[in-house]
């Protein structure tokens, strides 16, 4: 069973967790023989933390209750209060992930926390632009590594930029091998096209996994 952790801080930018949190969630385009999905919130603490869009979230559980295995992924949000020293914490344990294989995937802010921690400057990777890594996170070197795509998948690690959730969220639900490949790629038409044939294509794929 993969257990996807979902680090919450002040300012989460919800709708860079929509597309991804929601599929692993709910299962619903889930192929029949899926491993089993459990999403968790963690926080620093349990206190609940107040999103970019004003929602409120309680954690599941906090940074030292984390098992890291094969089977554990980490899902790092943007949001404006990256910065704060609080948050070196999930930077150390986003490192032995990594150092396990496990996934690591983060989007937009999260990317500048990565890379001020030194764990972008061997890994393929992208962000809002190596400018950006580089006003933000003083301590970055990875511009070498540095690829100017929406998403970018490197081993275990699978980072995007602020406009990349979808493409994230596709590569990242791929990674895990939860979808049939025909139902990943007509989700991912539909999604960033909205045309209708995808749609139905889409409940076809699911039709057939019967």
């Amino acid at each position: 069973m993969f257990t996807i952790y979902v680090y919450t801080l002040d300012t989460l930018a919800d709708w860079e967790l929509g597309y991804v949190a929601a599929e692993l969630n709910s299962g619903r385009f889930f192929k029949k023989d899926a491993p089993e999905v459990s999403v968790k919130t963690v926080g620093t603490s349990k206190e609940p933390i107040k999103t970019m869009g004003g929602l409120t979230i309680i954690p599941d559980c906090v940074i030292d209750d984390i098992a890291i295995n094969q089977e554990s992924v980490l899902l790092l949000p943007g949001a404006n209060t990256w910065d704060s020293p609080k948050h070196n914490a999930i930077m150390e344990k986003a490192g032995e992930f990594l150092s396990a294989g496990a996934m690591v995937c983060a989007i937009c802010g999260a990317t500048a926390a990565l890379a001020n921690a030194g764990l972008l400057d061997q890994r393929f990777h992208t962000s809002n632009g190596v400018g950006y890594l580089e006003m933000v996170s003083p301590n970055y070197k990875g511009q070498n590594f540095y690829v100017d795509e929406p998403s970018v998948a490197d081993r275990s690690l699978i980072t995007a930029s602020s406009t990349g959730s979808l493409l994230w969220a596709k590569q990242i639900i791929e990674r895990l091998n939860v979808f049939k490949p025909d139902t990943l790629d007509a989700w991912y038409a539909y999604f960033s096209t909205g045309e209708a044939q995808h749609f139905f294509a889409l409940m076809q794929t699911l039709s057939t996994d019967k």
